[in-house]
């Protein structure tokens, strides 16, 4: 049985207050596939009397549940090889010359279960440039399974099949039974949180390397636009801004100058004197 009309405008409500994703016509049998598993496990035969039950009850714990399992965990190591080649050959090396401090900040934002914060800190592990640097990656997710994963830093195997070189697996990660564990040393200094972009950031200090990617496709024009905004607030101004293949700054936030780098881009907050000109 198919999810009804009430359901999927429901749930579609639900998912796009809390968290501002849009699901569209034509996505119902996703908002389905998704809330089966929490139908069955709440004892209910379908997911219209799951979901009858969530607008009579309004259970919070059950409705972030819902919009967690409706917020896409997709991620692998590495993903899109060509910001990390950026990252290790352009972003630290520059960064480095301009940090007398010794000192590198990195937010992954929509970490998922964290492969890219792990992924920046084994790049920085091997980049010479910032050898003896302290450096902080700090992974942000809307959901808090998410995070609890990620915080334990340990993957099976098929996750570590996802895009992670062999070379890495042996040099940066140790075996935990039937799985791996992240290595402590690409560990130390990688930590995870809850938090929502669409709501105010919570205080988190200020970031060279922001890594925001694949997640602005999910919003509407103005919600992209906040939250360029605020994080161009959290950056400092010679910081770099990684967005995923399908997203770019132009026609929504035009406060950052793109650099072509390798076959993407990375982005900049653009100089205050530049930006009053405009």
């Amino acid at each position: 049985m198919s999810i009804s009309a009430a359901s999927f405008t429901f749930v579609c409500d639900v998912v796009r207050a809390e968290s501002a994703i849009v699901l569209n016509a034509g996505k119902e049998y996703l908002v389905e596939s998704r809330l089966v598993p929490l139908a069955k496990a709440a004892g209910y035969a379908d997911v219209d009397a799951y979901v009858a039950d969530l607008q009579v009850r309004r259970n919070p714990a059950a409705l972030r549940a819902v919009v967690e399992a409706l917020t896409t965990n997709e991620t692998s190591w590495f993903r899109d090889a060509d910001p990390f080649n950026t990252l290790r050959t352009t972003v630290f090396p520059t960064l480095a010359r301009n940090r007398p401090n010794r000192q590198l900040r990195v937010w992954s934002a929509a970490c998922s279960s964290g492969q890219e914060a792990y992924s920046v800190s084994m790049v920085a592990a091997e980049t010479p440039a910032i050898a003896g640097f302290r450096l902080e990656v700090i992974g942000t997710d809307l959901s808090e399974e998410m995070v609890r994963r990620a915080s334990t830093g340990e993957y099976s195997q098929l996750e570590v099949n996802r895009g992670l070189p062999a070379t890495s697996l042996v040099r940066h990660f140790e075996r935990a039974g039937a799985g791996w564990r992240i290595h402590p040393s690409i560990r130390e200094g990688v930590s995870f949180r809850t938090g929502n972009l669409t709501r105010p950031f919570p205080p988190m200090g200020r970031f060279d390397i922001v890594f925001l990617r694949n997640v602005l496709i999910y919003f509407d024009v103005q919600t992209k636009r906040d939250i360029l905004r605020r994080v161009r607030d959290v950056m400092a101004p010679d910081g770099y801004l990684f967005l995923g293949a399908a997203e770019m700054t132009m026609g929504v936030d035009d406060n950052w100058d793109r650099i072509p780098s390798g076959r993407s881009s990375v982005y900049q907050p653009r100089a205050a004197a530049t930006a009053m000109a405009r």
